[in-house]
């Protein structure tokens, strides 16, 4: 019992932890190329861009539905004792006859009417003669028929068929058609700025972990120099060259360089996270990418053609137009074409045939007045039309300023990083001149430190500088893709 116990704790706590986990293995050395790939399968953002475009483009569908018409079937069942509803029945169902009339009563008045004062039965002058009394006429008339007031309760069922067709409608439902199309593009060309968007923090975050990764080498490299001038000064300090301000000063500046170690895997194990999250799937480790490599020759004219905010803008000014024509529909009549079929009867499908119906017809109506609400919703609607067209004009101006923008900071940090790569390289120097220097004696423990700095600060900077670059060569792929 004790280990059932245990093995029952153990398969809890396994089934607890795989929960937590994704159990698919992690992907290693995943390569740029793959990774775009996979985000466009797994993305959640771009998923739910692509169910977007699926609604939209079943809007499509919708809107050419309306030219269809519309069916529709009707059963209804009944039950009343109305006067009015039993014979309502009756008649819809053919099946009305004199006795619901109530002519049982009003017949034998009337044959009564036709007896002679001896007891006999007249003829029609006799009728005639006592019709012709007042008093005669108005107890025949105000006779009670019992079966047209008081009728036993009746069933009833009822099956209709109605088509409802649009013969014209001022070319509206045609615009409409036209409005949906374009807002199936629109939500196209929205998963496409989606798949855009990821594919910019795809290629973002391959180029900060690459970079990141260089960075840490290189700083790798400044931890062994400095742990190097660290054992000399000890190895000075023992035979009194060297204080021990010169070892404090040499273990802060390792200690220095060491955080900024632990800085650079933080940042690169969150950029790991985030990639991980855009590919909504674990990954160990990426391929790097060539930093010199990364370049920008995409010409304006190939920008204002491909760049998606503009062709939304485009064809919100097509959709626009769609609707300016919606608008004038509105003077044009609208005509419609109807056929109703069905059947009643006091017991469900009973006799269909001898108790059908039929009716169609056609229907044009055309509004004369409404206090000018249609002509000014059409100068509404005209008036969009001219803001959606400045639109576009400030879309493409806004985005041939930013491309410029962009293209210059990116000639500026080519500028910056070829100065810097130079600039890093002389400190490095110095900076192992003064090592040697130091070590025979010719420099202080201070000076080789500030070279040091020197060395570090010129690396920082071109860390940063080669960051601002990628992501601006990146800010114009998204433009143009």
């Amino acid at each position: 019992m004790k280990y059932r116990y245990i093995w029952s704790v153990l398969l809890l706590f396994t089934l607890l932890h795989a929960d937590g986990v994704n159990s698919a293995s992690p992907y290693v050395n995943l390569t740029l190329k793959k990774a775009l790939s996979l985000a466009n399968q797994q993305n959640i953002e771009i998923d739910i861009a692509e169910f977007d475009r699926k609604i939209a483009k079943l809007g499509v569908k919708v809107a050419n539905g309306h030219n269809f018409g519309k069916l529709d079937a009707t059963l209804m069942g009944l039950r009343s004792n109305d006067a009015g509803n039993v014979f309502g029945f009756k008649l819809q169902s053919r099946e009305a006859t004199f006795g619901d009339f109530g002519f049982d009563q009003f017949l034998g008045a009337f044959g009564q009417a036709m007896m002679k004062p001896d007891g006999t039965l007249g003829d029609y002058n006799t009728f005639a003669q006592n019709f012709g009394n007042p008093q005669a006429q108005k107890q025949l008339l105000d006779i009670v028929p019992d079966k047209l007031n008081n009728p036993d309760a009746r069933n009833h069922y009822d099956l209709k068929l109605m088509y409802v067709i649009p013969l014209y409608t001022g070319n509206k439902l045609t615009n409409y058609k036209k409005i949906a199309q374009n807002m199936a593009k629109m939500a196209r060309l929205n998963k496409q700025k989606v798949e855009a968007q990821k594919s910019f923090e795809i290629r973002k975050t391959y180029y900060d972990i690459s970079l990141l990764d260089k960075f840490e080498k290189d700083l790798s490299t400044i931890r062994n120099n400095i742990q190097q001038l660290k054992e000399a000064t000890l190895e000075f300090k023992k035979e009194g060259y060297a204080k021990n301000t010169d070892l404090l000063e040499v273990e802060s500046k390792l200690s220095n360089v060491q955080r900024m170690l632990f800085q650079a895997r933080a940042n690169r194990e969150l950029s790991y996270d985030f990639l991980s999250f855009l590919l909504d799937h674990d990954v160990k480790s990426i391929k790097h990418v060539s930093l010199d490599t990364f370049d920008c020759k995409i010409p304006l004219k190939n920008v204002l053609k491909r760049n998606r905010d503009i062709k939304k803008a485009q064809l919100g000014l097509d959709i626009q137009s769609k609707m300016v024509d919606v608008s004038k529909a509105t003077f044009k009549p609208d005509v419609g074409a109807f056929v109703e079929y069905g059947s009643s009867d006091n017991s469900f499908l009973g006799d269909f045939k001898e108790h059908d119906r039929y009716t169609f017809g056609v229907q044009a109506k055309l509004n004369i007045f409404n206090g000018g609400v249609d002509a000014n919703k059409l100068e509404q609607e005209k008036l969009k039309r001219l803001k959606v067209k400045r639109q576009v004009e400030l879309a493409r101006k806004g985005i041939a300023l930013k491309y410029k923008k962009i293209i210059t900071e990116i000639s500026n940090a080519d500028k910056q990083v070829e100065s810097l790569k130079k600039e890093l390289a002389l400190a490095q120097e110095i900076y192992t001149n003064y090592q040697e220097r130091y070590q025979e004696g010719l420099a202080s423990i201070n000076d080789v430190v500030i070279k040091q700095s020197l060395q570090i600060e010129k690396l920082l900077n071109l860390l940063k500088i080669q960051n601002v670059r990628n992501q601006k060569i990146l800010e114009v792929y998204r433009l143009a893709y």
